[in-house]
């Protein structure tokens, strides 16, 4: 059941937390933005935000820290729209799995190339 409860706030939490990175964060390093999944923590003590961003690696870098600079802001307007009695701690990460999933397309790609030149 805490499963359950767990992934139901994380989704609440993921709708809320595009909403105000979108709308309310005004630092010049957040932009571009995506918030990919929310995984919380059965206690629902923890919360691990997922995102990518589009950017090389110092864009990704100064949104992390344009994000955890808000943080506090952000766990506060998450406290105020969900109503939980204590709101989770956030922690900001990036979702590589889509990079991960062009790499695998692009060897992919390569092998079938290599494969119809032999022929």
């Amino acid at each position: 059941m805490s499963n359950v409860r767990a992934n139901r706030v994380g989704e609440q939490m993921k709708k809320e937390l595009s909403d105000i990175i979108m709308r309310e964060i005004k630092d010049p390093r957040v932009d571009f933005v995506t918030v990919t999944g929310v995984d919380v923590t059965g206690d629902l003590q923890q919360a691990k935000v997922f995102i990518t961003v589009l950017g090389d690696d110092q864009k990704k870098e100064d949104t992390l820290k344009g994000l955890s600079k808000a943080s506090g802001f952000i766990r506060s307007e998450i406290g105020k729209r969900i109503r939980l009695r204590k709101t989770p701690e956030i922690s900001f990460e990036f979702d590589e799995s889509i990079e991960y999933g062009n790499k695998i397309e692009r060897l992919l790609n390569d092998i079938n190339k290599e494969t119809n030149d032999e022929k």
